[in-house]
């Protein structure tokens, strides 16, 4: 049986592909476990200095799988907290994966692929794709994904999508900040090898020091992070990345790690 996670290495780049495509990446427990272990096991991989995280088929995901909510209904109050629980850590894995993560939205983006798609870094849509806070529709509510959406479209437009649950496109999804590009079907690939190629040129480790900088810095005031701050703009100049990233500026020649 096919694994539910597909896992492609090239070179640097790891593509990591929901894959049950007939029922359209619809996340099930198994798929849950399965793509939280693979974000864990992949953080403290060096050789893997992008990951690209996509859907086989039409969609991307279509959030919980129906069948299963439909079992989960007559589960007690322990077990549908941890299922919930196991949702929220899945995204806040991939929020705080330290390597760069694209989001390759390649269709249907509904409920928890939403969730997904905000824990993602950079976010490539391809034209057709649709996304939805659906839940309100199915009488419950975006819960355990709420920190991660909101964190990226905004108070404001968390309170029109997540009350109505309406459908909404690419487009209105990169206006509110949810997808950064919006691609035709056949330049999909190649607008996101454009965006790894410039990730790529950057040094890893300081990458993953600017997503542990957004996220400690974001929402909270100047004067709270300012040691913070401080403290790390002294470690990375003083890192083994911050010396040779100077050394080959001034010597007009690559760094070492493009």
């Amino acid at each position: 049986m096919a694994d539910v996670v597909e896992l492609r290495l090239d070179g640097p780049v790891l593509t990591v592909a929901l894959n049950r495509p007939e029922q359209h990446n619809a996340l099930t427990p198994e798929l849950i476990d399965r793509l939280t272990a693979v974000f864990h096991h992949f953080t403290i991989r060096q050789e893997v200095r992008v990951i690209v995280l996509t859907g086989n088929g039409r969609s991307f995901c279509a959030g919980a799988d129906l069948n299963y909510m439909r079992a989960a209904a007559d589960f007690d109050f322990e077990a549908n907290a941890a299922d919930g629980k196991a949702i929220f850590d899945l995204v806040q894995a991939v929020n705080e994966c330290p390597k760069p993560v694209i989001g390759r939205v390649n269709g249907a983006a509904i409920g928890g692929g939403v969730g997904l798609v905000s824990a993602c870094d950079i976010v490539v849509a391809v034209k057709r794709a649709t996304f939805a806070l659906s839940e309100v529709r199915l009488g419950i509510v975006p819960a355990v994904i709420s920190p991660f959406v909101l964190a990226k479209i905004g108070m404001g437009n968390g309170r029109e999508l997540f009350l109505t649950g309406e459908r909404f496109d690419a487009y209105k999804a990169q206006q509110i900040g949810l997808v950064q590009h919006v691609a035709a079907e056949d330049d999909l690939d190649t607008a996101v090898a454009e965006r790894i190629q410039q990730l790529l040129q950057a040094a890893p480790g300081a990458q993953a020091a600017a997503k542990e900088l957004i996220r400690t810095v974001a929402h909270r005031p100047p004067s709270d992070v300012r040691d913070f701050t401080a403290n790390l703009i002294a470690q990375r100049r003083a890192s083994d990345e911050g010396r040779e990233g100077m050394s080959a500026f001034l010597e007009k020649r690559e760094p070492d790690w493009r």
